[in-house]
């Protein structure tokens, strides 16, 4: 596959965007001016930018409590990011979800989510809802090698194949579900494997690379958007951060972490756009301003903005059918 030079340089500011943002959320949540829990997308930006770069604004995603990076790369703003991270009334979910529930579905983002492997019913839905209606929009459930051994994944799959939905089951395994090994959890090397039980074709790619994520994930959504059912792709990613902010990786040795620096996905694509004449020093320079300034005026503006009220305790939480 051909990849457009437009394509690449906006996968590269999409990844820019994820990696920048996260390193203020978690510069923002270490001062103590940010509430709730954190967890950042840092080592998988390609992923979420290679995968959302065939989506429109009309197929949906749905993610895991790791789920900042999915958001800003379907397209979620940065301001209404930060809004809901500090809890504000003016965030994407009104204040309401914080980091790990953030939603937006005007841009087809189902919503972050707590529940391990809590995406995948939500995208097979989602996916089912498209089939159903007729459209050629496709859905695409993010989960982790942890979210991998949850029992709805495999009901999921089953059902998908059968019917032949338009989704696409994205495992993003970084090798630790928390603390714990893949090598100990898990009775395969490619999870991908665990595809061919349902009939529905699954790959391992390197998802350290932008290049090799998008073809894989373009194949798999032009095949849903066919007709042609489910696809299963295991990406595997270097884990660069601790599992949460705050995380001590005592678990961990020098020589996994070392790995995992060296496998740097925004690094590695900056390089090769780099050596093929397509990133100049000032164009990386204008797209990390750029991109800072964004963050500066969203943190400024959220921690000006309104808390939720008291009275509004029970706000969104219904429908308006049932009087909320």
């Amino acid at each position: 596959m051909t990849i457009a030079d437009r394509t690449l340089l906006d996968m590269f500011e999409t990844m820019t965007r994820i990696r920048l943002f996260e390193e203020r959320v978690t510069l923002e949540y270490q001062r103590g001016d940010m509430p709730g829990f954190v967890h950042t997308y840092i080592g998988a930006e390609a992923v979420a930018a290679g995968v959302c770069a065939h989506l429109t604004d009309r197929d949906l995603i749905a993610s895991t409590h790791r789920g900042h990076g999915h958001s800003l790369a379907k397209g979620c703003s940065i301001a209404g990011m930060l809004a809901e991270l500090y809890g504000r009334e003016t965030g994407l979910c009104k204040g309401r979800g914080g980091s790990m529930h953030i939603a937006d579905f005007e841009r087809g983002m189902l919503g972050a989510n707590a529940i391990v492997g809590g995406s995948i019913g939500l995208a097979t839905g989602g996916a089912f809802a498209q089939q159903v209606k007729g459209t050629s929009n496709v859905s695409v459930s993010f989960f982790g090698d942890g979210g991998s051994g949850q029992g709805i994944l495999y009901e999921s799959m089953n059902l998908a194949s059968i019917w032949k939905l338009p989704v696409v089951y994205v495992c993003e395994n970084n090798g630790w579900a928390e603390s714990t090994p893949v090598s100990y959890s898990q009775s395969v090397v490619d999870l991908s494997r665990r595809a061919d039980g349902f009939g529905i074709p699954g790959h391992v790619v390197d998802g350290a690379d932008a290049f090799a994520v998008y073809e894989v994930a373009g194949e798999a959504i032009k095949r849903a958007r066919r007709g042609e059912g489910p696809t299963f792709i295991e990406a595997k990613i270097p884990r660069i951060s601790a599992h949460y902010v705050g995380d001590t990786q005592k678990y961990r040795n020098e020589e996994d972490l070392a790995d995992a620096r060296r496998r740097d996905p925004l690094q590695k694509l900056q390089s090769q756009l780099a050596a093929a004449g397509l990133l100049a020093e000032e164009t990386l320079e204008g797209i990390r301003a750029a991109i800072v300034e964004e963050l500066d005026r969203g943190v400024a503006a959220a921690k000006a903005d309104p808390w939720p009220t008291a009275e509004g305790v029970t706000d969104y939480v219904y429908s308006g059918a049932y009087g909320g």
